[in-house]
């Protein structure tokens, strides 16, 4: 398994959150349970108040199974998936 952090972002215009019908679908969407259908464990999740931004940390086979999981978000707005290292493996390598 490999990290990554994702990171959408997406428009006050289509925030996901004021549709009362897409909100509840996404929801279930990001559940850990969910996420696992795709091959991805979910280690942490947040939004940024007010900036419409929401951040993932992820373990995953590779890269493209976070983004066939996150692909609903990318049609809201964009999404960038970035390989990541643990703090212990970037001290033991020596380099970030």
């Amino acid at each position: 398994m490999s990290l990554f952090v994702v990171r959408h972002q997406h428009s006050p215009e289509h925030c996901p959150a004021t549709d009362k019908q897409m909100a509840p679908i996404l929801l279930t969407h990001l559940s850990r349970e969910n996420a696992k259908q795709f091959g991805v464990t979910i280690q942490s999740e947040a939004v940024i108040d007010g900036a419409h931004t929401l951040y993932l940390i992820v373990d995953a086979l590779d890269k493209d199974n976070v983004h066939r999981y996150m692909e609903p978000f990318a049609r809201a707005g964009s999404v960038e998936v970035l390989p990541a290292s643990r703090c212990e493996t970037v001290v033991e390598r020596g380099v970030c």
